[in-house]
């Protein structure tokens, strides 16, 4: 059977102050009423019954998430009680599906990306599962085509061609220099790293086992309590502080063996701060981003304008700035300065704590 891991523990300071401690990112509203993991999960359905979906977030996150998601099985919400990076929550996922089906072959995805169209992410994911069905001691890894030079971003080196849209991996590079990114997109063989996965579990737990053992190992007895039908949650608070805080690219997809590579033909457009939104929004006739319900504009341009209620936001004579409306707080900036959030966070919290975190 195919089944599907969606993460979605991470925190999004960027887009604070809609985004906080207690709710991230990709459970805001933003994409025309609907969140970004509420899409991650819409990517999914047709290829998979809703019972093989299974989605690891922050166990603060765990009750949110079950009742935005209310037609997945609350037991395929699993919270983490500390962040332990992608590996951990990749090897938690392999271990809960190996409770069901030791035989499984597993998919990792994200839940801050908006990606379309639906049909080239579909042809992509088929072709994934197929290549690593086909080669079951691969790792199979999604790659975007790059469009700039990105430095904030891994790369995947795309070697020789073994199927129909899928190669051989070279080699990964993480957040290279910007000459070397600009080679990088003039050579054509590299990609953006997208995060997501596909693989048999035997590949994956193996190459955990290998690379990252003492992880494997203790999450495996989770994966055992699991099948039992035992209750996870003091398990997981007892094992996840002590275990390694390590990306799934540095644990094991840097030192696998064997990696594979479908390219991923879609618009991939991270949603991970204010000015972003307007790459996945419809804009005004004055290029403004506005997703909130009452808003006058006059003579301003090139804004982002966010409310979560009917708070009336007047906008004068302003442009290329940011203005984000929650209960507590308001944020008011230059797009420019937008990068300099989690700087602004970290003044929050010396000045008032975790009160607007």
């Amino acid at each position: 059977m195919r089944y599907a891991v969606i993460m979605a523990g991470g925190a999004g300071q960027r887009l604070w102050p809609l985004s906080r401690i207690r709710r991230p990112k990709q459970l805001l509203p933003l994409m025309d009423g609907k969140s970004l993991l509420e899409l991650a999960v819409d990517r999914l359905r047709g290829a998979f019954e809703a019972d093989r979906i299974l989605i690891v977030t922050n166990a603060e996150y765990a009750a949110q998430v079950r009742q935005v998601l209310p037609e997945l099985p609350p037991g395929n919400v699993v919270g983490e009680p500390v962040g332990r990076d992608t590996a951990n929550a990749v090897a938690l996922g392999a271990e809960l599906i190996a409770a069901r089906d030791p035989s499984a072959t597993m998919a990792v995805f994200t839940a801050d990306h908006v990606i379309r169209p639906r049909d080239r992410f579909d042809q992509a994911v088929q072709t994934a599962f197929d290549a690593a069905e086909a080669h079951p001691d691969a790792l199979v890894t999604f790659g975007i085509r790059p469009t700039w030079p990105h430095t904030g971003l891994g790369y995947v080196h795309c070697g020789e061609a073994i199927a129909e849209g899928v190669h051989e991996v070279l080699g990964f590079r993480e957040k290279p220099e910007r000459p070397v990114a600009r080679q990088y997109v003039e050579g054509g063989k590299h990609f953006w790293n997208s995060g997501m996965f596909v693989w048999t579990l035997s590949a994956i737990r193996s190459a955990l086992a290998r690379h990252l053992p003492d992880s494997a190992g203790k999450l495996e007895a989770v994966g055992r309590s699991a099948a039992e039908g035992g209750d996870l949650t003091e398990l997981l608070a007892e094992v996840y502080p002590t275990l390694e805080k390590i990306s799934i690219d540095y644990a094991v997809m840097e030192k696998a063996e064997k990696v594979l590579m479908v390219e991923l033909n879609c618009e991939w457009l991270d949603v991970g701060s204010w000015p972003a939104l307007a790459n996945v929004a419809l804009p005004d006739d004055a290029d403004n981003t506005v997703v909130a319900e009452n808003v006058v504009l006059i003579d301003s341009g090139r804004n982002v304008i966010v409310s979560e209620d009917d708070h009336l936001l007047a906008i004068l004579g302003m442009d290329d700035c940011v203005v984000v409306h929650s209960t507590d707080a308001t944020l008011v900036c230059s797009k420019a300065d937008t990068q300099r959030l989690k700087h602004l966070v970290a003044e929050l919290d010396a000045k008032f704590g975790r009160k607007y975190l």
